[in-house]
């Protein structure tokens, strides 16, 4: 009897100390977890405006470069799309995030509407969940101007680049060389910040600018050597 009850002690005892590892280690994985999730709405802001501030204000401004030599007009209307740009980017996305906050906020009314009619919830209780609710609730201006900025970024890259070449070639080529070199980065930055494979997230970011900017071109050049 004395063994089979020391046999249940060191049982117990080893139950209470794997127990809680157990649970550290799972509670750790899902922290992680969490952490990488609750990334996705600054990283898509971030990273995708500042990609779309690259390719756009590039694609302009070598479609502009196929029929005008002169670095006014390009720089000019890089600056254009710049503005525009980031404008557009803000709008589109505070509208976005807006009705994604209204949704929300609807449903957090109606979830917090059911637990107070079922009475499954005590009011400290209540108030507690309403407070981590809202502080996980989306951010319109917030995601505006991360937007507006990150556009801005990537439009710079550009426009620099074209800034002090005064040949018209070279600066055609300097400018795909500089957006190229961007691409690269912002796709590796954003696997890696989303931890997504790198060769395939830098491939598809830097083939579809690529495409863009040899479209633009193009397609403007036909255009205006049809005298159009």
């Amino acid at each position: 009897m004395a063994t089979n009850s020391q046999t249940s002690l060191a049982e117990g005892k080893c139950a209470i100390i794997i127990t809680p590892n157990d649970l550290e280690h799972q509670t750790t994985l899902d922290q992680k977890e969490f952490d990488y999730s609750k990334r996705s709405q600054w990283l898509r802001a971030a990273v995708l405006g500042a990609n779309d501030g690259l390719i756009s204000t590039a694609s302009l401004m070598m479609g502009v470069g196929a029929v005008r030599q002169d670095i006014k007009a390009m720089i000019l209307t890089g600056f254009a799309g710049l503005v525009a740009g980031a404008c557009s980017m803000a709008i589109g996305e505070f509208v976005s995030v807006y009705s994604q906050l209204d949704i929300e906020v609807a449903q957090m009314k109606r979830d917090n509407q059911n637990k107070k009619n079922n009475q499954e919830v005590h009011v400290a209780e209540d108030d507690g969940g309403d407070g981590d609710d809202k502080e996980s609730l989306p951010n319109p201006l917030q995601a505006a101007a991360a937007s507006a900025l990150a556009f801005s970024v990537g439009a710079m890259v550009p426009l620099l680049a074209a800034s002090f070449i005064r040949g018209y070639k070279v600066r055609l080529g300097v400018v795909a060389a500089a957006v190229s070199l961007a691409l690269v980065l912002f796709g590796w930055l954003g696997a890696k910040l989303g931890k997504a494979p790198v060769m395939r997230s830098v491939m598809r970011v830097l083939v579809g600018g690529w495409m863009a900017m040899a479209i633009t071109f193009g397609l403007t050049k036909l255009i205006g050597s049809s005298g159009l």
